[in-house]
């Protein structure tokens, strides 16, 4: 799995025909923007784990849990400038 950090309006490209256009968000949201050719079919993921009943399947679905702190090599450096103010 990859992971990148981009900023708004940035956007990645896979192979010749489909662009990932990210668009900003939230804390919890991100919108993005698939430029995608017609015969791509695109799922939520949402929306296959409501149609697959059997528990069995539901296993074997691709899950990713994002990780509630980043480790320290990934934080911005806080740096005091005085008592009072961070940057």
């Amino acid at each position: 799995m990859l992971r990148l950090t981009v900023n708004t309006e940035e956007y990645l490209m896979i192979g010749d025909d489909i662009k990932i256009v990210f668009l900003g968000g939230s804390r919890n949201h991100t919108r993005i923007m698939l430029d995608i050719p017609k015969e791509v079919n695109v799922l939520r993921g949402k929306v296959l784990e409501a149609k697959t009943i059997d528990p069995e399947e539901k296993k074997k679905l691709p899950h990713y849990h994002a990780e509630p702190e980043l480790p320290d090599k990934y934080r911005k450096k806080r740096i005091k400038v005085n008592d009072s103010i961070e940057i």
